[in-house]
């Protein structure tokens, strides 16, 4: 189990990934995206996450070049957008991308929903960009179980992460068995529900017997199922007290609890009617 920030998962192309990072969904960009992603790398955080479609990139590539810490030791990732899919849209959204951020390579690039009929092509400019060194891994975001399998049916390379809506009342058992088998790493995003687990009663039971607060059980729930997890924050202490999930194991028996909460509810869009036609 990791016992720091600083700790990694490697994938399946040996790139070593920080089992925890910092969101930036819905942070506005200039001041408040800047200060977020920059009290996350002063407390640690190498691993920062974002996507055109936030409209931050800007800010998050500022905030790196301000932190002062050397871009080799950070882990960025972005995500190209629905509308940009394809293999010369894909490419494009890249270049964008990059320049936003200011970097000349990127760790992780991703898909951002599969939408329907595009994402072979977006996949064809994704494995160029591999071959080419300009991205260290590539990965999707809310694939499901059979956009993966078509998927990896025409795939030279195989992705290397899926990152998904994971949470205590969406526990995808399925999807975890399928992509812990495929050797692709799961990733949760809104890993608390939007804040709507916080007042969970069997979640603040847990949390008062470990004394920690609901937050860093869930996150901790997501380390010991093997998910790299990436809560979203803009306030300093927000940001260290997520992170402070490395000195307590959940026992089985809450694990399992946790696990029971399901209720296969989201808090976001489904994969499979999201912008189908895109």
């Amino acid at each position: 189990m990791p016992t720091s920030l600083k700790d990694t998962v490697t994938l399946h192309n040996g790139v070593k990934m920080p089992w925890m990072g910092l969101g930036v969904f819905k942070v506005t960009d200039g001041e408040e995206v800047i200060e977020s992603v920059k009290a996350a790398i002063r407390n640690g955080y190498i691993s920062i996450d974002t996507a055109s479609f936030y409209k931050n990139e800007e800010g998050v590539g500022q905030a790196i070049k301000e932190s002062g810490v050397p871009r080799e030791e950070l882990f960025i990732t972005t995500k190209v957008w629905n509308a940009d899919q394809g293999y010369e849209s894909t490419l494009q959204a890249f270049e964008t991308s990059l320049n936003k951020l200011g970097l000349d390579y990127l760790d992780l690039y991703l898909i951002h929903w599969p939408g329907k009929d595009k994402y072979k092509e977006t996949w064809k400019a994704f494995e160029e960009l591999y071959k080419q060194g300009r991205v260290r891994a590539i990965g999707v975001c809310n694939f499901q179980v059979h956009h993966l399998e078509d998927l990896i049916a025409t795939a030279e390379i195989k992705p290397m992460v899926n990152q998904v809506e994971f949470h205590p009342h969406l526990t995808q058992k399925e999807l975890l068995a399928y992509c812990k088998a495929e050797g692709i790493q799961l990733e949760a995003w809104s890993p608390l529900k939007q804040g709507k687990l916080l007042n969970h009663p069997v979640l603040e039971d847990i949390a008062q017997k470990y004394n920690k607060s609901v937050a860093q059980v869930i996150l901790r729930w997501d380390l010991q199922h093997g998910v790299v997890t990436i809560p979203k924050s803009v306030k300093e202490q927000r940001i260290i007290d997520n992170a402070n999930v490395f000195d307590f194991e959940l026992s089985a028996e809450d694990m399992e609890k946790i696990d029971g909460l399901n209720e296969d509810s989201r808090a976001g869009s489904h994969p499979d009617t999201m912008s189908v036609g895109f």
